[in-house]
């Protein structure tokens, strides 16, 4: 399971962390968002150790994604090095976004 975000933990988890980290901006009204949402944990169980994969709840914390402007879900982003390298919006493929997380590797 994608480990869940908030606005309290994002600095420390995503910003700090020494690995790259996926995370889906999400909301539980989100038609397309809950398409990608099974992709993914299982992205998040075979990166274990490798990348962070996570997911934050637009609805119950809404400072970081206003922060990172994300207008649209589910929006996808990547950070390496606690900058963000890529982005996503939209429904996306499972080989997508591990494109996007083996190009931060």
């Amino acid at each position: 399971m994608a480990l869940e975000i908030t606005d309290a933990s994002f600095d420390e988890v995503v910003l700090n962390s020494d690995i790259p980290v996926l995370v889906d901006f999400w909301a539980a009204w989100c038609g397309p968002c809950k398409m990608i949402g099974p992709i993914i944990d299982e992205i998040s169980s075979e990166y274990e150790g490798k990348a962070i994969i996570g997911k934050v709840d637009v609805d119950e914390n809404p400072d970081i994604a206003r922060q990172l402007n994300v207008r649209n879900i589910p929006t996808v982003l990547i950070f390496k090095n606690g900058l963000q390298v890529d982005k996503h919006v939209g429904v996306a493929s499972k080989d997508v976004y591990k494109k996007k997380i083996d190009a931060q590797l």
